[in-house]
């Protein structure tokens, strides 16, 4: 297992450019695809929160007042307090998306590699590399969330701010290859999610 803790942020890189590619199964049959499809629906709602707190985020890095819906999110206007629940949001998302990292790694994971079709195991075995990079930028964001929110300054807040825009570019990344690569095999093997 690699240990990416000491790697420099900038550093951390899902690498695009090596990743392999699924040819299409020959027994996958529209209702596999469209059952492959539900990752997708699933990973939605994961960037749908991720996108919330992105704007969370950005409002208070400008410093701006905070629209209605954001308003609920944020509590005050206050710098400290904003800082606080930035804290507090990011570290959420850090448990959401382990939890769903573990799901893939323990059960649909194991199962893909198993029906010994080389190119699908090299795309299971490439996402598993990606998440160890994942875990390395959750661990890092779950750390200076908690230091966030016990020291809300604007350097901790910056660091937050550059790990969870780290980390949200590789996940939109790495979902969006997972739900393509694997979109065939979840609803063959796996009869769906």
């Amino acid at each position: 297992m690699q240990n990416l803790a000491q790697t420099p942020l900038n550093d951390l890189d899902i690498n695009e450019t090596e990743r392999p590619t699924m040819p299409h199964l020959e027994n996958a049959t529209d209702i596999d695809r469209r059952e492959g499809r539900h990752l997708a629906a699933i990973h939605r709602h994961y960037l749908s929160e991720m996108k919330q707190i992105a704007a969370v985020l950005e409002r208070i890095k400008a410093n701006d007042e905070p629209s209605d819906a954001l308003r609920d999110i944020i509590l005050h206007s206050d710098m400290r307090k904003n800082f606080e629940v930035a804290g507090t949001i990011c570290g959420h998302q850090c448990r959401v998306l382990k939890m769903h990292h573990d799901i893939e790694e323990h059960s649909m994971f194991p199962t893909l590699a198993a029906q010994g079709h080389a190119p699908l195991t090299k795309v299971v075995e490439k996402l598993r590399a990606e998440h160890l990079v994942i875990h390395e930028l959750l661990n890092r964001l779950g750390a200076i969330s908690e230091i966030l929110a016990n020291n809300p300054s604007a350097t901790n807040f910056e660091n937050a701010y550059a790990v969870f825009f780290k980390l949200r570019s590789s996940v939109v990344s790495h979902f969006s290859y997972e739900e393509t690569e694997l979109e065939e095999a979840i609803g063959l093997y796996l009869d769906g999610i």
